[in-house]
């Protein structure tokens, strides 16, 4: 399981880093050895997440310990996308929460300042993170699936969601068209622009995917000015 992580940090990022590379040529320059570290952090951090995604994956073939089921027959159908916008909010939820926790001084010391060491943060970023850190993030979904039903199909969707979002709002620029963006649905998605503020400002915008906890807690900003679409 660290290896399927692994390589599937490698290859959002590298595609999102290449995409980058092509469609913003010189936002990266001179981050070279940000970026090394940054792979290294990340490569740590895999390790990391695949502890616990292993553990849950044996238990679930040997065991049955988990609520993940692949007949489509066991829940309705209508289950399905509720059971995805579910682990998203369920797991956004945990994000913001933490994350603010993470940004207490004593949190962000000992563990948080390894990610916010990339100034700017790139793409390879996702996953760049303290192994307090990564271990916090590690154990959500794994927790989820004990307690939440979630066909197969949806859970391998809600991964893969995370990771296109966790690459995507560290790269620099939205690849949301600005249509999109700055309309009303836009207002409660995270973005690339959404997330830089965090990174400028730290004292905003923690959410993942949603910015529905961010607008309660009085914690959104809105967009960067200098990173748009």
């Amino acid at each position: 399981m660290t290896a399927i992580v692994a390589v599937r940090y490698l290859l959002a990022s590298g595609l999102f880093a290449w995409l980058t590379r092509r469609l913003r040529p010189g936002l990266y320059a001179g981050l070279d050895a940000q970026i090394r570290r940054e792979i290294g952090w990340s490569l740590a951090s895999a390790a990391i997440y695949g502890v616990p995604a292993g553990i849950v994956a044996w238990g679930w073939r040997e065991r049955g310990w988990t609520q993940i089921y692949t007949d489509p027959a066991a829940w309705p159908l209508w289950y399905l996308p509720l059971s995805l916008l579910l682990y998203l909010l369920l797991h956004d939820t945990w994000f913001y929460w933490t994350h603010r926790l993470l940004h207490r001084p004593a949190w962000f010391r000992a563990a948080h300042a390894v990610h916010h060491a990339s100034r700017p943060p790139t793409a390879w970023a996702a996953m760049s993170f303290h192994p307090l850190e990564a271990l916090s993030g590690a154990v959500v979904i794994p927790a989820l699936v004990l307690v939440v039903p979630v066909h197969a199909a949806a859970l391998g969707l809600v991964l893969a969601i995370m990771t296109v979002m966790g690459v995507g709002n560290h790269m620099g620029w939205d690849m949301f068209p600005a249509a999109l963006v700055r309309s009303r649905l836009g207002g409660w998605l995270i973005t690339a622009s959404h997330h830089q503020r965090h990174h400028d400002e730290y004292r905003c915008n923690y959410g993942l995917y949603f910015r529905v906890w961010d607008r309660l807690c009085g914690t959104d900003r809105g967009l960067s000015p200098s990173r748009e679409a």
